[in-house]
């Protein structure tokens, strides 16, 4: 199984950004990347310059988010989306998004509850629970 770095993903992301401001040519994962990078303009800056993207520290700590962990949630709802697993997520996403008015705020709710869930699994040592994700979006319909 392919488990990236904390710097791959940056270097993931900042590559991305740097290649859409280059039209270049890019995967199917790499487009999807992309759209979400120009849904958040507020993370340009951040993308530009990789060795900088690569020595910050985003700890829990400090009072700014993390572009790069924002933006790979972001993909993991894609995809978790596209082939609907775990199981009911994407009726969920539907009625929230319907709810909100936005597929782009229907995911940042859908974050909170994919973040509650990996917290959850790691701090009792557990798998996470899929069918407790999808009822906590549920719950947000």
């Amino acid at each position: 199984m392919f488990t990236p770095s904390s710097h791959d993903v940056r270097r993931f992301f900042c590559d991305v950004y740097r290649k859409a401001n280059a039209n270049e040519i890019m995967d199917p994962i790499e487009l999807i990347a992309r759209d979400w990078i120009m849904a958040h303009p507020e993370y340009h800056d951040q993308l530009k310059d990789v060795e900088a993207a690569i020595a910050r520290d985003y700890s829990v700590e400090g009072s700014e988010a993390n572009p790069f962990l924002h933006l790979s949630m972001h993909l993991s709802i894609t995809e978790q989306l596209s082939i609907d697993q775990p199981r009911g997520i994407r009726e969920a996403f539907v009625g929230l998004a319907r709810k909100l008015g936005t597929e782009h705020a229907a995911h940042h709710e859908i974050m909170e509850c994919l973040g509650e869930m990996i917290w959850n699994s790691q701090r009792r040592g557990v798998p996470p629970d899929g069918a407790a994700y999808v009822e906590a979006v549920k719950r947000r319909i």
